[in-house]
C-alpha cells in the first residue's frame, strides 16, 4: 500500500490540536481542487460548524474526531449498499456529520458524483481513509475561520 501525501493542517496556535496528517488519494493538490469545487456549490458551501460543534471538536481533539469519522464511514458508507443510503447522515449533531455534507461524503451517491467512488461495491480501506481525510481536512479548515 502506498502512503498518502501530507495534507493541509491548521496553522498558528491551533497546530498542536490538529497537526498535519496524511491526505488524499492521488496528489497533494487533489484536495485543494476538491475544496475549490465544493466552494462553488451553494448547497455545500453553506455548511459551517456551529458553536457547539466547534467546542466539541476542540474539546475532543483531532484523534477522537478521526476515530468517530472512521467509525461513521465504516458503518454508514463503506458497505456496498448502506442502510438508508441517501439519508444515513444526519444534517447536524456532530462535527463529522456537518463535514460529511459539506464535503459530499454523506452518501454513496455523493461519493460517486463528487469523488468518483462508484456505488454498489464495498469501499476499500484506502478509500475509507481518503474519505476520513477529506472530512478531517474540512473540519480543520472550518475551525481556522474567524467567528
Amino acid at each position: 500500500m502506498t502512503h498518502p501525501q501530507p495534507g493541509p493542517g491548521l496553522t498558528g496556535e491551533q497546530t498542536d490540536l490538529f497537526p498535519e496528517e496524511p491526505a488524499d488519494r492521488a496528489d497533494p493538490g487533489a484536495l485543494e481542487g476538491l475544496f475549490g469545487r465544493l466552494s462553488r456549490s451553494k448547497f455545500r458551501a453553506r455548511f459551517t460548524l456551529n458553536a457547539s460543534d466547534r467546542a466539541y471538536a476542540l474539546t475532543k481533539g483531532r484523534d477522537m474526531l478521526r476515530r468517530h469519522a472512521g467509525d461513521f464511514i465504516a458503518r454508514r458508507l463503506a458497505p456496498a449498499h448502506p442502510t438508508n443510503d441517501g439519508k444515513q447522515t444526519p444534517m447536524r449533531g456532530h462535527p463529522v456529520f456537518v463535514a460529511q455534507h459539506a464535503t459530499a461524503t454523506c452518501c454513496r451517491g455523493c461519493l460517486a458524483k463528487w469523488h468518483g467512488l462508484e456505488e454498489g461495491r464495498v469501499l476499500s480501506d484506502a478509500e475509507q481513509l481518503y474519505v476520513v481525510e477529506v472530512v478531517m481536512t474540512w473540519i480543520s479548515k472550518d475551525l481556522e475561520k474567524p467567528r
